[in-house]
């Protein structure tokens, strides 16, 4: 029997094999300086300040949220349509997954929908009850990125924080139109929210195999990230 094929398969070029024979040769087999220096270039890419590397973007979601201290009880407005680790995580901390119905053509979050969730669980009337709702999660489907103004802004009115699963979204963004009529496209993790969280899974854009990454223009965001990355360790190996 002839060995199965993969669906996907990767282009991998030699000068990338070269670079990982390179840091086993070099004794490297875990978070070093290859890491460092792939956290700055990605950060400088999509124009955050800061970038931390994980082990999956689903690490990278689950640590923003606990960075940003979310709690028992609380809610999260998560959209219907994503991979299952985006209300995964919410739970996670003990948290509640607040659905939000998507658009049918873009197929991300429906921030109309989002606000008429908000005044159904201030009534008490969603089938699952939380103590306050405190964040909102978009996902940009496919690479098809949501225009994160409109957002922020909702995340303003509401006093929620934003964490933003990028997971499809390298590179990816949304035309910003300034008050002088100039357009200029924002990227993914260029400031777009509290968190933006990315993968680098085998079937993304760019893969590490396995992986993720966290960019914010948060310090203090990033540093607890990479501590809780850590287990608690002030310093890794490098």
């Amino acid at each position: 029997m002839n060995d199965p094929v993969p669906f996907f398969r990767p282009n991998i070029s030699e000068a990338a094999i070269d670079s990982v024979a390179d840091s086993l040769r070099n004794g490297w087999l875990t978070t070093g300086p290859k890491v460092r220096e792939f956290e700055k270039q990605f950060a400088e890419f999509v124009g955050g300040k800061y970038a931390v590397a994980v082990n999956s973007a689903t690490a990278a979601l689950h640590l923003s949220l606990r960075a940003l201290g979310l709690q028992p009880g609380e809610g999260v407005l998560v959209p219907t349509h994503t991979f299952a680790a985006t209300a995964e995580v919410v739970q996670y901390h003990g948290g509640i997954p607040i659905l939000v119905d998507c658009h049918d053509d873009t197929l991300n979050i429906d921030l109309a929908h989002a606000e008429q969730q908000l005044f159904r669980a201030a009534r008490g009337e969603l089938p699952v009850e939380a103590s306050r709702i405190v964040g909102v999660m978009p996902v940009h489907v496919a690479g098809n990125m949501i225009n994160m103004d409109d957002v922020e802004q909702f995340a303003k009115e509401h006093d929620l924080w934003v964490v933003e699963d990028a997971a499809h979204a390298f590179p990816a963004g949304f035309e910003r139109t300034n008050q002088a009529g100039q357009t200029s496209v924002v990227f993914a993790g260029g400031g777009t929210a509290k968190a933006s969280c990315f993968s680098f899974y085998a079937n993304k854009t760019i893969t590490t195999g396995e992986g993720g990454m966290l960019v914010t223009d948060d310090k203090d965001l990033a540093d607890e990230v990479r501590c809780l990355s850590l287990h608690g360790l002030s310093s890794g190996a490098w």
